[in-house]
């Protein structure tokens, strides 16, 4: 389920659309997430010279699109399907699957109060549309306490049963950096100096990374956290650590980013 969003999309905006029809200049297609069609132009499917539109677009398929014009009175949407990157559609389809995931909450929440789902949320997006534009992006900042239920018109009994189901459903962003270090110590007591070494890395890194043994003196490091900064820095402390221990302990240390 993706519930449709009022009005007209903004010029810019990533939109997901399914493909109706194909002509020899021109597709047209069904934004979904918009009672809206638009049309993309065939300069706008493709860069260079396209000998058959049908190479890159059939109908059915879901394409992600850049929206290029709106003329909301004549209701005619101009779309980009070339202007979009692989890393964009990536992002789009990611917030389209968290959207639907909150839109499913909600769902499932409508039955447990006996209401009509669509009728709920509707009421949720007017009542957050001037600060929110998605159920998700609204959702994830309750769960960071960047915003909460009570300061937007929804009714406090429902809101704290709400509240409760989110908290249970949807956890707070992450990202995960990783990288390899090979360690290496010829000395006597060797194995207690790679040992020590790795606990360095524990230490730095603390319950927000782990470490993993891959093989011939190499070993995974994975970290954790809420921001990509934070994250990064983790993993530096983590790296100069260990490269300085073994290095001390004349053994000798490599680290390579994933």
């Amino acid at each position: 389920m993706l519930l449709k969003k009022e009005g007209f999309p903004e010029e810019e905006e990533l939109v997901l659309c399914t493909v109706l029809s194909v002509y020899h200049h021109s597709v047209f297609v069904k934004l979904d997430e918009y009672d809206k069609k638009g049309l993309i132009h065939i300069s706008e499917v493709s860069p260079g010279r396209i000998r058959n539109i049908r190479d890159y677009v059939v109908e059915g398929k879901k394409v992600v699109c850049k929206v290029l014009r709106v003329d909301s009175e004549k209701g005619h949407i101009d779309l980009s399907l070339r202007r979009v990157n692989e890393s964009q559609k990536r992002n789009k389809l990611s917030d389209i699957k968290l959207e639907q995931k909150a839109e499913k909450i909600v769902e499932n929440f409508s039955k447990e109060i006996k209401k009509d789902g669509v009728k709920l949320y509707s009421e949720i997006m007017k009542a957050i549309s001037k600060k929110y534009s998605s159920l998700n992006a609204f959702f994830q900042d309750v769960i960071e306490k960047k915003t909460s239920f009570s300061e937007f018109d929804i009714e406090k009994t429902m809101a704290g049963k709400l509240l409760k189901l989110v908290k249970q459903r949807i956890k707070p962003p992450e990202v995960e950096i990783s990288g390899m270090l090979s360690l290496q110590s010829y000395e006597v007591d060797g194995v207690e100096i790679v040992k020590e070494t790795l606990k360095k890395i524990e230490e730095a890194v603390k319950d927000k990374g782990s470490i993993s043994y891959v093989g011939a003196g190499k070993y995974k490091i994975r970290v954790i956290a809420k921001e990509y900064k934070t994250a990064e820095k983790l993993l530096d402390s983590a790296k100069e650590k260990a490269l300085k221990y073994i290095e001390e302990k004349k053994g000798t240390g490599e680290f390579v980013r994933d």
